[in-house]
């Protein structure tokens, strides 16, 4: 690929012999950003919002590309939940990082509970939007979001931007105007280039009835507009997780990092520093 839709920044190779792409700015304490796996997702798209106001704190900000997105290797998996979290540990040995604090949204958000359930000793705190792993897929299937999305990308026809762009307005914001030509562009472009297993195989267990194991302080961020996770995980989260934070938007959709920029930042930087 000659052009570049997004920034490029390094690679890491795994020691399971895939490739990760990543950004890695700032220094300090550190988060490491998970997106979601929607069409044309990368870690840029998700967060490069958010970045400056968190490196500007004090925290050194590793925003990698999922496995099967992005720049980093599309290998022909079955895209599980322990495939992701597996790839992530990996990329933290590789960093010679030995804590962090996850924040992920959605898929990402799945990804970071799946880290701090099964490698506690590497997640010093975490930060959750929407996380994706609260409940079975029956109830994800009947939210108009993902409707939206499965018949968008169902058809097997190309997706042009307009198409895009009205998806993302419909699915993802309660303000339209937060979806930008830009942001478009970028994930039309990436969309063409990812590995389709990843919304076929994709697949994350339920993993509510074991939040309690979680012990790290928590933050959860939900968008009360929400249309792609069924809020029934609002509660689920509040009362399952043994030393949590739970804030809830107004006016916000599935995107709470991009649609509530200033707020998020504020709202994560706070609980960074006072837990």
């Amino acid at each position: 690929m000659n052009h570049r839709p997004v920034p490029e920044g390094r690679y890491a190779r795994l020691a399971n012999g895939h490739r990760i792409h990543y950004h890695d700015l700032g220094e300090g304490p550190a988060l490491l950003f998970l997106h979601g796996s929607g069409n044309g997702a990368c870690g840029h798209s998700n967060f490069n919002g958010n970045l400056p106001a968190l490196v500007a704190a004090g925290y050194r900000c590793i925003v990698p590309d999922l496995p099967g997105f992005g720049y980093s290797d599309k290998p022909d998996l079955d895209y599980h939940l322990d495939v992701f979290v597996e790839h992530m540990l990996q990329l933290l040995d590789a960093l010679d990082i030995d804590r962090c604090t996850p924040v992920g949204n959605s898929l990402g958000g799945a990804v970071a509970l799946g880290l701090a359930l099964a490698h506690p000793q590497r997640v010093e705190r975490l930060v959750l939007m929407a996380p994706g792993g609260l409940d079975d897929l029956p109830a994800y299937l009947a939210m108009p979001g993902m409707q939206a999305m499965f018949a968008l990308y169902g058809s097997g026809k190309p997706v042009g931007e307009p198409e895009l762009k009205a998806f993302f307005q419909s699915a993802f914001v309660v303000d339209p105007a937060v979806v930008s030509d830009q942001l478009v562009r970028e994930r039309a472009a990436l969309a063409v280039t990812q590995n389709p297993r990843v919304i076929q195989t994709l697949k994350v267990p339920n993993v509510s009835d074991r939040l309690g194991d979680i012990r790290c302080p928590t933050l959860s961020l939900w968008g009360l507009n929400e249309k792609m996770m069924p809020d029934s995980g609002i509660m689920k989260l509040a009362k399952g997780l043994k030393n949590g934070r739970m804030v809830l938007v107004p006016n916000c959709g599935h995107w709470v990092m991009i649609e509530h920029r200033e707020l998020f930042n504020r709202t994560v930087i706070d609980f960074l520093e006072h837990g």
